[in-house]
């Protein structure tokens, strides 16, 4: 790392520092000034001298801006193969250079030129159904064989089946098909949560993470929404595949919205607790999403006549089991009308229909089921 890269990624990892103050730090003077002003070797700017004057900064900043600091984060992004991009040089994102709070410093692993392609946020509940799973990751494959960037958070739950979804397409040694990014809370070294682990190398490895945040820092809370803006600020459009009607993805919604960027939503069931907040943002006038070639048209990008793509996630059902679910597509059913429809005797059919459930082919509501269609699933 070059000296103005260690002396900012340093700034960054100083206890409340922000967003908006590292920015002025860094709008007022170059890295490396800015780091000797934060020591208190250097005369600090006008503007930057009262900020500093704030509930004592300028003095927890003293205590922190250590050299000790400094080898720290510079061994983490070694260690981690962690680059910085600074606002203002060439290699900082286009895409974040005119937004409303651009992030001073950014943090990546992989390669930043996976933004060059048009990009697609798909956001939602960490509590996804396996519905709401499955969709996202039919979706982010769809997008990715038609060269679109699906970026997503990699929280549990929607983000990282966007992201498996959008991998699978890599997967195919398709050329055409787009990387995905991912932007986290976190530093890039500190994977949250945990079992993500090989999802964020995965994604660092073929295209990119993000992160303001410097090596070596806890997903704290106040840095999700933070995180948020990003993610809302790096895409052309933003999808909520489910949601409740708070939480995080309504923060990126907001986000979104203050920077006219288009939201959509996939419409669920009124009785569907993970989709109160999308059928909200229907309701408040958001486009529906039913498929993939919505998202596209948003984009206009709209493919439906080149493309013909089908991924489903789920193990192939074997010829009886594609027979009676073929048969069972369409309406919600009992048990008892699946007897009757199938002809499979009672015990047989319930022990059916929880291997199908198991697999992902089939969800159980109250007594009710349901086949789970993605694609043309029961070829």
């Amino acid at each position: 790392m070059n000296p103005d890269h260690i002396a900012a990624a340093s700034l960054a990892a100083l206890p409340k520092i922000g967003p908006k103050r590292l920015m002025t730090l860094l709008k007022h003077h170059d890295p490396q000034t800015a780091w000797a002003v934060v020591q208190g070797l250097a005369k600090p700017s006008v503007v930057v001298a009262a900020m500093m004057q704030e509930n004592g900064l300028g003095q927890m900043w003293r205590a922190n801006a250590t050299q000790s600091l400094q080898q720290q984060i510079a061994a983490r992004c070694e260690k981690s193969n962690i680059h910085v991009s600074l606002f203002g040089e060439a290699s900082y994102p286009s895409c974040l250079k005119k937004d409303l709070a651009p992030p001073a410093v950014l943090f990546y692993m992989g390669d930043l030129a996976a933004l060059n392609a048009r990009r697609a946020a798909l956001i939602g509940t960490r509590s996804a159904t396996a519905s709401g799973r499955y969709l996202a990751s039919h979706l982010a494959f769809e997008l990715a064989m038609n060269n679109v960037c699906v970026i997503s958070g990699l929280a549990r739950g929607i983000d990282a089946w966007a992201h498996r979804g959008a991998l699978r397409a890599l997967e195919n040694d398709d050329k055409s098909a787009a990387p995905p990014v991912g932007v986290v809370a976190s530093g890039l070294d500190y994977v949250y949560p945990k079992e993500n682990g090989d999802l964020w190398r995965e994604v660092a490895r073929v295209g990119a993470l993000l992160s303001e945040s410097a090596p070596g820092t806890p997903p704290e809370a106040f840095r999700f929404p933070l995180r948020n803006r990003i993610l809302a600020a790096l895409c052309e459009v933003l999808v909520v595949v489910e949601s409740r009607d708070k939480g995080g993805s309504m923060i990126t919604v907001d986000e979104a919205q203050k920077r006219d960027v288009t939201v959509l939503a996939v419409p669920g069931s009124p009785r569907n607790i993970a989709s109160i907040g999308t059928n909200l943002l229907v309701q408040q006038g958001c486009l529906p999403v039913i498929d993939a070639e919505d998202i596209l048209v948003a984009l206009g990008l709209d493919n439906r006549r080149a493309n013909d793509n089908a991924f489903d996630p789920r193990a192939k059902l074997s010829p009886s089991d594609a027979h009676v679910v073929a048969l069972m597509v369409g309406t919600p059913f009992t048990l008892d009308e699946f007897v009757i429809r199938t002809g499979v005797p009672l015990l047989e059919a319930a022990i059916s229909l929880g291997r199908l459930e198991a697999l992902g082919w089939v969800i159980s509501n109250s007594g009710w089921w349901e086949v789970i269609e993605f694609g043309q699933p029961c070829n």
